[in-house]
């Protein structure tokens, strides 16, 4: 129950009141409880208030519990008076009463009542004095007090005496408060009539019921001894450190008696004192000498007041008193107890967040109990004192968790004694992840390689980003954005793992169709909010050798094969004809070769590797046969090579007539060109006019026979065949401009007219910077 001194019932409804509101209403004076001692666990002692948060005492232990949902301060364990106090009165414990939200403190006091559970017990259970029969009425002798671990009225309150003619008892109070009897001599002793007698001391405490203890008083009585001892000194005052060794020498005392004998012989003893002094202190009987019989603690007990006499041979004694002051050492390292501890700590909380709540004690005194608390410097915590020794750990800087993700804190208590003593607590503080941060791709832009004529769902690359978060904030996931170009068939060119970023060709990709194409990647995080960023992919088709080369010039589709005309006055290096193809691959599987396969005569014609121009390899005679069929392989290379073969057909003729020459205004051109080419043209043109101008003349003389014949005359070809040809009338060795001529003859008997016909159509243009392709042989 609450005791009557704490705040009046109005302040304390209001306390409440504010308390359950988060206010911070405080009483100056703390609060105060009593429970008597050795109640059962879990007894009622109040009711605090609902959601408060922890009971915590000076000293640590859990005396108390408080129950979070009715509010009510229950006992956690059985509390003795005597152990927890001693022979202190009133016995109190201090706490303290933690609010957690918001974060308050308030002081309590529980005092502890005594309850009468020891009997009075005298230290010694025979006690012996000797008395000289000379003593005179009225003498006193001392005895020592009985000793009861209650306090107050459950202490030693009374003490009897046997009945007897001699003595009676009377309570003396020593300088300590207490009180002892002390035996009262009624009447003069006869030794020779009684020389020894027992008398029995009963002492009484005031509980209910009263509890007693007796003690057995052996008198013995000798001849007259009329001098009583006298100590150098009323009073002692000596300090003793408390980390003294055993058997250290606290104080030697000394006393005179003025008797001789056996009357001037002193025995050394303690009067009246505690077992706790007893237990702690011994005294020689003979040399007066005090000695440490267990150590010291001052943190328990700061002095003794120790009662000392001497006693003659006679039973005449004297009093002393010794005050021994015990002197703090520092032999108590701090102490540290953590009451609060959040972890994780997300890494987004704002500074000045409580991660840690604790308390500090050191049992010293004075500067050796005065402590400084301290962390690392390179922290983003702070220290706060609170409340009497209480501290707070906040966050003082924000906090990063890719930076750092734990935090392993030294907190250092040192006190400010001699030497200095300091303890060391270690917790750790991880930090949580927020998503704060974007997946990153290892590069912006990816370039990625693959052969055409692939196969589907090939693999042919990967993308990689990373996140620095943790968890599903570190989770990527990758995605195909839109292509920037609408016409590009990007959802069936290519695939991506959204898991893992590798990507795959959903087809057959063509190099000849598509060289090249670009598209953007996508990597977010499994976060709330999600975060993106995106990397741009090129993928190169690589040419493969699947395309053999196509001859272009001579055709090959023609219905008769285009026939070439070598005038037999060719010198060697002639330049017969240029055979032209082409190859849909791209780099070396495109770089063609050429070479003369099989001809009627070996070593007549030559084909130049590189460029494919057919010339003759010598000069021409009158042996060598008319027609000759060349086979030219045009190779590419590529690996493995692909190759097409082209038939050629040369007819070695005298001359040209004049429907092979070319064009005026070509070779006007070709002379600006050249002019060498200037004078050959010259040259060839009044050749070929005295030719033309010979063969028309022959034809008007045959006509003019022949004019019956001619109306049913049919035109027919030659055996064999007489196909058109180029001519290259520019002597330069290259094909500038060409015309076709059909050549016909007519049957008759033995005899032929040649007709020609020209073409109407010009060639083309070629891809290699040929002249213009005419129409098929």
């Amino acid at each position: 129950m609450k005791s009557g001194e704490r705040c009046p019932q109005q302040i304390r409804q209001v306390l409440l009141f504010f308390v359950f509101l988060g206010g911070s209403l405080v009483c100056s004076e703390p609060w105060r409880y009593s429970v008597s001692e050795e109640m059962e666990i879990g007894s009622f002692i109040a009711n605090v208030v609902k959601d408060t948060g922890l009971v915590i005492f000076d000293d640590h232990k859990p005396y108390l519990q408080l129950d979070q949902q009715t509010g009510n301060l229950v006992l956690n364990e059985q509390l003795d008076r005597e152990a927890l106090c001693h022979l202190t009165e009133p016995c109190i414990l201090h706490f303290q009463v933690l609010f957690e939200n918001p974060l308050q403190f308030f002081r309590a006091e529980l005092w502890v009542n005594d309850i009468n559970d020891h009997t009075p017990a005298f230290l010694d259970k025979h006690i012996l004095l000797k008395i000289s029969e000379g003593t005179a009425p009225g003498a006193s002798f001392p005895m020592d007090s009985a000793q009861d671990l209650d306090v107050g009225k459950n202490g030693v309150q009374n003490y009897t005496l046997s009945p007897n003619p001699y003595f009676h008892l009377k309570l003396q109070d020593s300088d300590d408060g207490r009180k002892y009897p002390e035996l009262f001599l009624d009447q003069s002793l006869d030794r020779e009539k009684e020389s020894e007698f027992t008398l029995i001391v009963t002492a009484l405490d005031g509980g209910s019921p009263s509890r007693s203890g007796t003690t057995l008083v052996r008198i013995l009585v000798f001849d007259i001894n009329d001098n009583a001892p006298e100590f150098e000194r009323s009073v002692y005052e000596v300090q003793v450190p408390e980390n003294s060794p055993l058997d250290s020498l606290v104080v030697r005392v000394s006393a005179t008696d003025l008797d001789a004998g056996i009357y001037g012989e002193l025995s050394y003893s303690f009067s009246h004192v505690s077992r706790d002094i007893r237990k702690t202190f011994e005294i020689h009987p003979i040399s007066g000498e005090i000695r440490l019989k267990a150590l010291l603690d001052f943190e328990l007990i700061q002095s003794f007041t120790i009662n000392i006499q001497a006693t003659d041979g006679g039973s005449l004694s004297g009093k002393s008193a010794v005050l021994v002051q015990v002197v703090d050492v520092n032999d108590n390292p701090p102490e540290i107890v953590m009451t609060s501890l959040t972890s994780p700590v997300p890494e987004n909380s704002s500074p000045e967040m409580v991660v840690a709540i604790f308390s500090v004690r050191d049992q010293d005194s004075g500067d050796n109990g005065r402590m400084v608390c301290s962390i690392q410097d390179d922290l983003p915590f702070l220290l706060k004192p609170t409340f009497k020794n209480f501290y707070t750990l906040v966050a003082g800087l924000p906090l990063d968790r890719e930076s750092q993700a734990e935090y392993n804190i030294t907190i250092t208590v040192t006190d400010l004694g001699t030497p200095k003593l300091k303890t060391q607590h270690n917790i750790t503080v991880t930090v949580s992840d927020v998503n704060d941060n974007a997946p990153a791709f290892s590069q912006t832009t990816y370039t990625l390689r693959v052969r055409e004529n692939n196969s589907p769902a090939l693999h042919i690359g990967s993308v990689s980003a990373t996140d620095r978060d943790s968890g599903a904030n570190a989770q990527v996931t990758y995605s195909l954005l839109p292509p920037a170009d609408p016409q590009l068939p990007l959802a069936s060119l290519v695939s991506i793992n959204a898991d893992n970023g590798q990507l795959f060709a959903l087809r057959s990709l063509d190099y000849e169709a598509l060289q090249a194409f670009e598209f953007g990647v996508r990597a977010a995080d499994r976060g709330s909010p999600a975060l993106s960023s995106q990397a741009r992919v090129r993928v190169l088709v690589l040419d493969d050798n699947d395309n053999a080369p196509f001859v272009l010039y001579p055709p090959q589709n023609g219905s008769a094969p285009c026939t070439e005309l070598v005038p037999r006055a060719a010198e060697a290096g002639y330049l017969v004809t240029k055979v032209v193809a082409v190859d849909g691959d791209s780099g070396q599987n495109a770089w063609l070769s050429y070479q003369l396969l099989k001809a009627t005569e070996p070593g007549l014609f030559g084909v130049w590797a590189h460029n494919g121009e057919v010339r003759t390899a010598r000069l021409l005679s009158e042996r060598d046969a008319v027609k000759h069929r060349l086979v030219v392989l045009v190779r590419d290379n590529g690996e493995p090579p692909r190759s097409a073969s082209v038939t050629l057909h040369v007819l070695l003729v005298d001359g040209f007539s004049q429907p092979y020459l070319p064009l005026p205004e070509v070779a006007a051109a070709e002379a600006r060109a050249d002019p060498l080419t200037v004078y050959l043209v010259v040259a060839l043109a009044s050749v070929s006019s005295l030719f033309l101008f010979s063969v028309l003349v022959f034809v008007a003389v045959r006509l003019c026979r022949r004019s019956r014949a001619a109306s049913a005359g049919r035109c027919s070809g030659p055996e064999g065949h007489f196909p058109g040809h180029l001519v290259d009338v520019s002597g330069a060795g290259t094909l500038s401009q060409s015309y076709q001529y059909e050549v016909c003859l007519r049957g008759g008997s033995g005899t032929s007219e040649f007709k020609y016909i020209s073409s109407p159509h010009f060639l083309s243009e070629n891809f290699l910077g040929l002249p213009k392709a005419g129409n098929h042989c």
